[in-house]
């Protein structure tokens, strides 16, 4: 009988992408131990393919807010009053709320172990859990925003009166814009006291003692009606 293979050990000095995938069944329980520095690691070997995955937070909403407001106008030029508009844009934003949680839920924390669906989780939200206070990694690039946008456009095409799914659309990517921005803030901002500081020990504490709940960033809210809020003891294994 031939020996066992060696289990696959990732370089973390090499580029990443290509190499998690290797980690089959190893790979979750890899990728949930964090590494905790500000400095990230090299995804790609070619130097245009990691440009493209490395986003300022600031970059968010100078290209999204424009959007937003072009797609409210649109509403408003096909005749929707203004206060209906703005209630729409609300009612983007919440299901914005709604939106944050399934993803990061049911998409971004699924489990995943063969070669291409580890790589994808990697790329998507894998890489955030593995060194969570890498800054430039923090927010979504717009080309990726851009392509999971498409699916909800449709889907508020289908729910929605043709006048009034411009302005719901505008509004979930406001609520987008909020989400992106206070992600980053509470990786690296400095809350000293109120809602501020209760959604940073919330968010990081999904990161570095419970990951499996939590999954809310802008708000507990989802978390809280669909089971998933961590007990103020709890610790992950």
């Amino acid at each position: 009988m031939g020996a066992e293979a060696e289990p696959f050990a990732v370089d973390l000095n090499k580029p990443l992408v290509f190499q998690v995938g290797h980690l089959g069944e190893a790979y979750d329980e890899w990728v949930h131990k964090p590494i905790v520095s500000k400095e990230g690691p090299r995804f790609f070997a070619n130097d245009f393919l990691e440009l493209l995955t490395r986003t300022r937070w600031w970059v968010i909403p100078i290209v999204w807010l424009p959007v937003v407001c072009w797609f409210v106008s649109i509403s408003l030029r096909m005749g929707v009053a203004p206060p209906q508009a703005a209630f729409s844009v609300v009612g983007g934003v919440f299901i914005w709320t709604l939106l944050e949680y399934s993803l990061h839920r049911f998409v971004f924390h699924k489990k995943t172990t063969s070669y291409w669906a580890n790589t994808l989780h990697y790329l998507i939200h894998g890489c955030h859990h593995k060194h969570p206070m890498d800054g430039l990694r923090l927010v979504f690039p717009p080309a990726a925003t851009a392509i999971l946008s498409v699916p909800v456009w449709t889907l508020f095409r289908i729910i929605s009166p043709q006048s009034l799914t411009p302005a719901l659309f505008g509004g979930s990517l406001l609520g987008y814009v909020l989400y992106d921005c206070t992600h980053y803030y509470l990786h690296h901002g400095k809350p000293s006291k109120g809602f501020s500081k209760h959604l940073k020990k919330y968010h990081l504490n999904h990161h570095f003692r419970i990951q499996n709940k939590g999954f809310g960033i802008t708000s507990s809210l989802w978390d809280d009606v669909f089971g998933t809020l961590p007990s103020a003891k709890a610790a992950s294994k």
